[in-house]
């Protein structure tokens, strides 16, 4: 019997200890997607970590992406996506089949997936229950894109409901506004809204790059901890930029919000939730509203 791998992992079970006290009963949404959503193996990490958060005590909640997959199945159906400074411009077609994609497929294989590892899950979407009221998004140069949308106001209770009859729910980023209209909105601002609205203790944003880069070119220079100010001087002088400045104007935008801190992780490492959670260094960026060290 190999006694030392079982000591190790006794280790590693004993230095989460601290964090699973903390965090027990806190809810942390999980903003899915990137690489993770189409790798086999990582996908399985995934969902062993939400289930792993559940079995300890926490109320994790996905927020899930699907860039990828509307993508091909508009391409499949003869229809050319069309984007406009990233943004997908979204015509009432392309509306519906986002919303076929996130909530009838993604959505519903998530929970498959959840239910297969013993945990209760609900997949739903932003006009259920009015959950997501939207309002229509033009782009920063005031330019038309369609049927997009941004989160005028989350109403929790069917969320708060599913958390309180111990199911995990997998929420995809569709609106829509008073008159009925749908909306497909950026799943990472729609997870951010939802986790202010909730108070979650942590949001977490997985992604295909390490975390927040001094140089983007570098995966070295990783940092670790950022305060809310020091993340806003960082996108001013420069150090955060490109495509980095929408993510952390997002993570800043939940801070606002409540939430208490949030992590940008590499959801290309297998079982990145936990290591960030529940070690004491994490391995991607922390972000929180204090100078003061929060696990």
């Amino acid at each position: 019997m190999d006694y030392d791998s079982y000591i190790k992992k006794a280790e590693v079970l004993i230095e989460a200890i601290p964090y699973i006290r903390k965090f027990r009963g806190c809810i942390v949404v999980v903003k899915y997607g990137g690489s993770a959503m189409l790798n086999e193996e990582l996908k399985k990490a995934v969902i062993t970590d939400i289930a792993m958060l559940k079995y300890i005590g926490l109320y994790p909640i996905i927020v899930h992406g699907g860039g990828k997959e509307i993508s091909s199945l508009l391409s499949r159906l003869g229809k050319e996506s069309v984007f406009i400074d990233g943004l997908r411009y979204t015509d009432k077609e392309t509306a519906d089949v986002a919303e076929m994609v996130l909530s009838g497929h993604i959505g519903k294989a998530l929970v498959e997936d959840l239910e297969a590892v013993g945990i209760h899950a609900c997949s739903i979407n932003g006009k259920d229950g009015h959950t997501l009221l939207s309002g229509k998004k033009d782009d920063e140069k005031g330019r038309e894109l369609g049927y997009v949308g941004f989160v005028k106001k989350v109403d929790p209770t069917l969320i708060d409901t599913l958390l309180d009859a111990d199911f995990v729910p997998v929420i995809s980023p569709v609106g829509v506004d008073e008159e009925g209209n749908t909306y497909n909105i950026n799943a990472d601002y729609a997870a951010a809204a939802i986790a202010g609205a909730l108070g979650a203790q942590k949001l977490v944003f997985m992604t295909d790059v390490e975390g927040i880069l001094r140089d983007k070119d570098d995966p070295s220079s990783l940092i670790r901890r950022l305060s809310a100010q020091e993340a806003r001087e960082y996108i001013k002088s420069g150090v955060i930029k490109g495509g980095m400045i929408p993510k952390t104007e997002c993570c800043l935008e939940a801070i606002e919000k409540g939430v208490k801190s949030v992590h940008v992780l590499d959801g290309r490492t297998p079982h990145s939730i936990l290591l960030e959670v529940f070690t004491s260094d994490g391995i991607g960026t922390m972000i929180n509203n204090t100078d003061i060290e929060e696990g």
